[in-house]
């Protein structure tokens, strides 16, 4: 067997280099040469990904994986076919299927009989069947479901942590017809071994589904309603700072309650996954106003965060304001819908100077996403925008001139602060330490 994995970001590698340690022979595309060139040298292209590099080393020198810039030859010389190319929405939040639509072409140019297709890119529902399908079909001249099989299973996990995710969540997969779900199972089982979970319904593994519009509405449930949970605890986090209430408290206790799980509030949500997702369930459901309406209020945060501060100094014109993260989450050197540039035009809009601080970018990296970097000099108020486990170690010494700090992650030490004159504001909690 040969399986073929389409796009190695940081959901297609970590998967290629798991399918090609259970000895199966692995092509990976990508249309970076960069990408291309590093993986066959072995070395992973991203950092953060656990365990990742010594993998990727081992199947490499073992032979089992190789990376191609040609992904119509690749899938011309599998048996299983794996897209994880990213499916982004453009500036409105309508699903950009343009880099989705040409990786589709280039499989369908070098499709087999008797391939699977597996899509894992999280996609609105329909689109298995309604687009791809037919592409798939009117390019290759095959038919899915008789002379090829065609599956949805949304990837199920969290950057950094993938190889351990891979075991820990059931796998979904929902085919076009009972025969490609049927071919689906029977691959993945092969590829993937599960962790004992006694706390699901059903024993955890390869879990089929009737269909492959079920598939595509688990992943965007599951990420939907953690917005809309997020969004509630945003809410609650801006009741908190009015009524002088530690929402940290507040959550803590609530969760306690059997089957409750409330999230906590953050300056921004970024990612792939959660500013993303909404947007593909709203493509198919435009009248659900809870999902629109929990979009609108994680998007607000930023603005009220950036007015929090303002209100704390006197007003942004001529300040300096230090962003702590340019990253989307901490420990992942990923920007894609970061907080950092809604702050940024937020505070800019106000008069306000910007200038970003991240361990994971280079300032030449910082610059290329046109973000101003810290050069050490004084500032007059600090954003913590992403939870990088660095920034827990900051003190008032790191942080010259600082007359605030607005912790929008919950990752500052507070402790390093009580005898210092800066206030520390940390989301959702009324208090200060002055």
């Amino acid at each position: 067997m040969r399986v073929a994995v389409v796009a190695l970001g940081k959901i297609g590698l970590p998967l290629a280099v798991q399918i090609a340690s259970k000895g199966i022979e692995v092509i990976g595309a990508d249309v970076s040469r960069h990408v291309v060139d590093l993986v066959n040298a072995g070395s992973a292209p991203f950092p953060g990904e656990a365990h990742l590099e010594e993998r990727l080393a081992r199947v490499h020198g073992e032979g089992m994986l190789s990376a191609t810039t040609d992904t119509t030859a690749a899938v011309s010389e599998s048996d299983v076919v794996i897209v994880v190319v990213p499916l982004m929405t453009d500036v409105g939040g309508v699903p950009d299927f343009s880099a989705m639509d040409a990786a589709t072409g280039a499989v369908a140019a070098g499709l087999r009989r008797g391939t699977l297709v597996s899509y894992e890119t999280t996609l609105p529902v329909g689109t298995t069947r309604n687009r791809f399908a037919p592409m798939l079909e009117a390019a290759s001249g095959l038919v899915a479901g008789e002379d090829f099989y065609l599956v949805h299973s949304p990837e199920r996990v969290f950057s950094g942590r993938i190889f351990s995710d891979l075991g820990r969540y059931p796998k979904l997969v929902g085919g076009v017809d009972q025969r490609s779900t049927g071919e689906g199972v029977e691959f993945y089982e092969k590829i993937l071994d599960f962790d004992d979970r006694p706390d699901l319904t059903r024993g955890n593994g390869v879990w089929a589904m009737a269909s492959a519009e079920s598939a595509e509405m688990a992943k965007l449930a599951e990420t939907t309603y953690r917005d809309v949970n997020i969004a509630l605890a945003n809410e609650f986090a801006a009741f908190a700072e009015q009524a002088g209430i530690d929402i940290d408290e507040v959550i803590t206790a609530s969760n306690s309650q059997p089957f409750s799980h409330i999230h906590r509030p953050g300056v921004a949500v970024g990612g792939h996954c959660i500013p993303v997702y909404p947007r593909f369930y709203l493509s198919g459901h435009p009248g659900a106003e809870l999902v629109e309406t929990a979009r609108r209020v994680n998007l607000g945060v930023p603005e009220r965060v950036v007015e929090t501060v303002s209100s704390h100094i006197g007003g942004l014109s001529g300040r300096r304001v230090l962003i702590l993260g340019a990253a989307y989450r901490g420990g992942v050197k990923e920007t894609a819908y970061s907080g950092v540039f809604d702050l940024k035009h937020a505070i800019e809009e106000r008069g306000g100077r910007v200038v970003v601080s991240d361990p994971l970018f280079t300032g030449e990296e910082l610059r290329n996403l046109g973000l101003e970097p810290w050069s050490g000099d004084e500032i007059d108020a600090v954003i913590v925008q992403a939870d990088h486990a660095e920034y827990s170690e900051l003190g008032p010494d790191d942080m010259p001139g600082a007359q605030l700090v607005f912790d929008g992650r919950g990752v500052i030490d507070t402790r390093r602060w009580e005898d210092s004159k800066v206030p520390v504001v940390v989301i959702g909690q009324g208090s200060t330490i002055a």
